[in-house]
């Protein structure tokens, strides 16, 4: 009798939730909300049954180089909070859309969303810090 591998189950974190929320209020003040409802099916029709066919499928996120002093400080806490959970050092992956940017990790057999970022949100103050 042939047995089909069980899928993993996708699980969002209360911080890739939180980032929806921003994404939404980020579009709806840039008066794309329509966009949102474009992300969500996007996630919910692609990315989503993606992941469960291929949970690998995305760039293991903690082998791309550092190259900042914060980010060394950042990775090596991740590395070690993902330690704690798993012997895999390439469980966190990031999922390159259009226009985000998805951190998820595959600890074994689940597939938890981290967070998601459009391009766009990721800017700087400059007016706020020169002056």
């Amino acid at each position: 009798m042939l047995r089909m591998a069980k899928k993993p189950v996708v699980r969002f974190s209360a911080n890739f939730e939180r980032n929806l929320e921003e994404i939404e209020r980020f579009l709806t003040e840039a008066a794309a909300p329509q966009a949102f409802d474009g992300l969500l099916d996007e996630l919910l029709e692609t990315v989503i049954p993606n992941l469960e066919r291929f949970p690998e499928m995305g760039r293991p996120f903690l082998r791309r180089q550092v190259r900042s002093v914060e980010v060394t400080r950042a990775a090596a806490a991740l590395n070690r909070k993902l330690a704690a959970v798993t012997s895999e050092s390439d469980a966190i992956r990031e999922y390159v859309l259009k226009d985000y940017l998805l951190l998820y990790a595959v600890p074994g057999a689940a597939i938890y969303l981290l967070a998601i970022r459009h391009h766009r949100q990721i800017s700087f103050d400059f007016e706020g810090h020169c002056g």
